[in-house]
Parts: structure tokens; C-alpha cells; sequence
């Protein structure tokens, strides 16, 4: 049932309510989220929060461990038996959380169906061709040419029971940027560390520990109660009253008070992702008539009109790290020398407008959530503030993540904001080929603009195929210059990361992916 009380008042009563329904018990983490999960599928939509929500469910072939260094998960080893042909090994004895055995057939059919042409994440496999079992527990990968980062992309492919497909109709992927929805929309049969018992969309979502999980746990946790708290204050408020007890993201303004409260600690560092500004491409601008961003003066100009250090210091609180080029440091194919902040100038922003023929400025619509990254209607507020200044008319257009995103992937936003660190793939690879390459198959998933650059096209798909790091990185570098130079995507900062947990928790890591793994966590 869904409560009808005011949106803070539900929140705190909801969480009240699920405190006192667990009986609070040691091994029980409460976590006060600041969004839902968008649905219970993986391949649903590219969302990483959901899919790293998930990954407590569902299990891929291989996984990051602590160190966020790949290791074997469902499968036990591989080896490269052609340049295209990648044989696993799978692990014997696992069964999914219906009581059903995993076998080869299942790694199949999940393939299959995150592949199909109309999965939302089939970018996330970009050189798959098919597969085909050789026995009950070995399956051979077919890639489209050679290509060395499968085992990257494998490390959040989840897998599905075959066998609970079939039953519920649900061989076909759904899709939330279309409305498409199934069995596997809300309901799940992994085989991994928790399993779901219950769930509410935007009030609550509640997992239990798989006893019978093959491997051998290093968390002690029996549940986990997961609960959407969007509002900030709401969810600092039940943090420090201890109605939650993990917030993976601690609003920075608060941080002061929550490193001050003793039954509190507070995790901090740099989040990988690199938040951005993405472009509308196409011919005529969402309401009509021609568009001015087309033109390379007009993105420069938008560009120089921001001042990211006053963003950085007023509206991040210091914690941000502004960014010049579209990847973090840590990631590979990252050069600093691309990373170089353009520096706010409005004069330049008003001549550049005024060469291309737009001193008057143009109208245009800009897209933004109140809770996909870290204090985004705010920054979304200063930067169209800024642009005024040289004379445009941006149309703010602030909502939730879920009624923003259909309007961003399907076209209906001139200018938007975007989150991407990499993941899972962590290289540069995954936004050249997701991002940055024209729309084709399976690349360009999220070129929401409809751009093209055809040398971008070609350095992607020559890196994608070099097996040599050094010559592959380089051209992904390549890429991320003419990125750079085109103002294809306009970067703006890789956001703070703030975790806070109760002080009784023994061992809660933070990972630099900003993805909470609960398996490693111990009262």
C-alpha cells in the first residue's frame, strides 16, 4: 500500500515502519538510497545503479574483486581457442535461488538475449557475434573480430535461468526507455549472494541472504532493506537518528555534521564518473526550426559561458574535481594533456555567438534530473544562469530521473546532462563506442544526439580490435581529442563521493566505482 501522506512525511514513516518490521537485527543493512532502482531486469535499461543493485541478485561469468580486479564468478576459467573464439569453463554445483541447476544453456539464452537487437544494453557487449555450448558446462563466445576487452564487459552480463524464462515468457529483454515490461520487470532468480523478498517500487526493496550460494561468504549480513529516499535532508535526518544505516550518497553541504556524529563514519574519495553536457545534433531543435548547435562556435561558446570553478567551489562545496577531457584519471586511455579546463570567458562566448550568426542568442530546451548526480539541479541552474548571460534562453527542464530519461534517449532534449565512468568495461573504450560512435548496431547506444564523426567511428573500431595495450590506448586517446576539439560531449566535473554508515559496521569498503558490493560487508 502506498502511503497518500506528503512525501517527507511517507519517507520517515516508511522508514519507521521497515525499522521496526525487521527488528533492526545486527546483521540487517537499512540503506537509505537516493533513488529506486529502476526495475528488477538488468537488461531493462544501462543504468549502472540498478544493474549494480542487481549484481546482489544476478551473477555474470566473471566479476571485480575487492581491488576491482577481475577474477572467475560463474565461470571458472577461459582460454582464447582463435582469434575470435573464447571458450569458459563453467563452475559446477551452482544452483539459481529457485532451486534450478545453472548450466551452459542458461549462460545462452542470457546471451541471447541481452544481444537481442532490441535490448537497451546490448552495447554492452559491442563485439559479440553468438555463442554455442559445447557441453553441459562449457559454452564458446564468438566475437565479431579480436578483442580484448570481453572480459570486462562479461563482469555485469547477469545470467538468467533459461528454464525460468521459458516458463514466464520472458525470453525477450524489456525496455524502460520504451515502456516495455515483463515477468523479469518485477521479478528476479539469480543465483547470487541475496535474493529478493519483496518489493515496492519508490518505498522499498527487500533482499535476504542465500544460504545455498556457492561461494564462500566474506559478509555476515542476513538482509538487506533498501529504500528510496530522494529527498537529501530526509535521508541525513534518518541517518543521524539511526532509521538507516548506510547512505551511498551523503549530500556534500552535510558532510561537516555527518563526520561530526560519533555513531556515524563518513567514506569519502573521487567518483570515475565524469558528468557531462550532451548536444542535440540533429537538423531542427526539439521545438523546430533550425539548430544553431550544429555549429562548432556555438558549442565553444556555450562551453566558455560556464565557469566550472565557481560551480566547483559554490555549488560542489570543493568536492568536485572539474574535468577537461571525458574520462577520470584512472582510466585507461585517459591523457592529461587532454585535461585541461577551458577557462570561462564571456566576451569570446557573445563574439562567437554573434560570428555565427546568433547575437540575439536562440531558444533551446535543457534536460536535467533532481537526482541522477550529485547536486544536479543546482549545478543544471548555475550553468543556464550563465548562458543568459551571452544571451541565450535555455528552457530548464527538471524532473525525475525516470520521466527525464525517454526524453534524452529518444531526442527530445536539445541540451542534457549525463553521467559515464566506464563502467563496467573501465577504459575508454566503453564511451567511444557507447557514446561518442555514430548510432549503428550495436554502438552508439547512447549517442542521444545523433552526431556522427567518422574518424571517431574509425579509431574506435581500430582500437577495439588492436590486442597490443599500448597502440590500443592511443588510439582511444586519439579519440578523445577530436572529442575534445569538436566538443562532442561538453565535460564538466567527476563528481564527490560520499558514503555514510554506522560506526558499528567492522569492514564497509568504498570502491572507486561508486558501486556499494554489500558481500564484503561485516556488523
Amino acid at each position: 500500500m502506498i502511503s497518500r501522506l506528503g512525501p517527507k512525511a511517507a519517507l520517515v514513516g516508511g522508514l519507521i515502519a521497515a525499522t521496526i518490521g525487521s527488528g533492526a537485527v545486527a546483521e540487517t543493512v537499512r540503506w537509505g538510497a537516493p533513488r529506486d532502482i529502476v526495475s528488477l531486469d538488468p537488461y531493462s535499461y544501462g543504468d549502472s545503479y540498478t544493474i549494480n543493485f542487481l549484481n546482489h541478485i544476478y551473477e555474470g561469468l566473471v566479476r571485480y574483486n575487492r581491488d576491482l580486479e577481475i577474477e572467475p564468478a560463474l565461470a571458472e576459467s577461459w582460454e582464447i581457442v582463435s582469434p575470435t573464439t573464447w571458450r569458459f569453463k563453467l563452475r559446477e554445483g551452482v544452483t539459481f535461488h529457485n532451486g534450478n541447476d545453472f548450466t551452459a544453456e542458461d549462460v545462452l539464452a542470457s546471451l541471447q538475449r541481452v544481444s537481442d537487437p532490441t535490448s537497451p544494453l546490448k552495447g554492452n557487449l559491442p563485439a559479440y557475434k553468438s555463442a554455442e555450448v559445447v557441453d553441459e558446462f562449457t559454452i564458446d563466445i564468438e566475437l565479431t573480430g579480436p578483442y580484448p576487452l570481453l572480459l570486462n564487459d562479461l563482469t555485469n552480463i547477469h545470467v538468467f535461468d533459461k528454464e525460468w524464462l521459458v516458463e514466464n515468457n520472458a525470453e525477450k529483454p524489456t525496455d524502460v526507455s520504451a515502456g516495455v515490461e515483463g515477468f523479469a520487470t518485477f521479478n528476479t532468480n539469480g543465483t547470487g549472494p541475496f535474493k529478493l523478498d519483496s518489493r515496492t517500487p519508490e518505498a522499498q526493496t527487500i533482499l535476504s541472504v542465500n544460504e545455498g550460494w556457492w561461494d564462500e561468504p566474506q559478509h555476515n549480513l542476513t538482509r538487506i532493506e533498501f529504500q528510496p529516499v530522494s529527498s537529501a535532508a530526509t535521508r541525513v535526518a534518518a541517518l543521524l537518528s539511526g532509521e538507516v544505516d548506510f547512505v551511498d550518497s551523503a549530500p556534500v553541504q552535510d558532510l561537516p555534521r555527518l563526520q561530526a556524529a560519533q555513531n556515524l563514519k563518513v567514506l569519502e574519495r573521487t567518483d570515475l564518473r565524469t558528468v557531462m553536457l550532451g548536444f542535440n545534433r540533429r537538423d531542427e531543435l526539439v521545438a523546430g526550426g533550425e539548430n544553431p548547435m550544429n555549429d562548432l562556435r556555438v558549442r565553444q561558446a556555450m562551453q566558455l559561458a560556464v565557469d566550472m570553478e565557481l560551480i566547483h567551489d559554490k555549488v560542489m562545496r570543493g568536492k568536485s574535481r572539474n574535468a577537461g577531457t571525458l574520462v577520470a584519471p584512472a582510466i585507461p586511455g585517459y591523457s592529461e594533456e587532454l585535461d585541461e579546463v577551458v577557462g570561462v570567458d564571456v566576451d569570446r562566448a557573445k563574439e562567437l555567438l554573434t560570428e555565427a550568426g546568433y547575437p540575439d542568442g536562440f531558444e533551446f530546451d535543457f534536460v536535467c534530473t533532481n537526482e541522477s548526480y550529485v547536486n544536479e539541479e543546482q549545478f543544471c541552474q548555475a550553468i543556464a544562469s550563465m548562458w543568459s548571460r551571452i544571451g541565450l534562453k535555455p528552457r530548464l527542464d527538471i524532473g525525475p530521473t525516470a520521466k527525464q530519461t525517454p526524453k534524452r534517449a529518444n531526442g527530445q532534449a536539445d541540451v542534457y546532462t549525463i553521467g559515464w565512468a566506464t563502467l563496467p568495461m573501465l577504459d575508454t573504450y566503453s564511451i567511444l563506442i557507447q557514446m561518442l560512435h555514430s548510432k549503428e548496431g550495436n554502438a552508439g547506444v547512447f549517442n542521444w544526439g545523433d552526431w556522427s564523426y567518422p574518424e571517431i567511428d574509425r579509431l574506435t573500431q581500430a582500437a577495439g580490435v588492436e590486442l597490443d595495450r599500448e597502440k590500443r590506448l592511443a588510439m582511444e586517446t586519439e579519440a578523445l581529442k577530436i572529442a575534445r576539439d569538436e566538443i562532442v560531449m561538453m565535460p564538466l566535473h567527476q563528481q564527490p563521493m560520499a558514503w555514510a554508515a554506522a560506526a558499528e559496521f567492522e569492514d564497509f569498503p568504498q570502491f572507486p566505482d561508486n558501486k556499494p558490493r554489500l558481500w564484503y560487508v561485516t556488523k
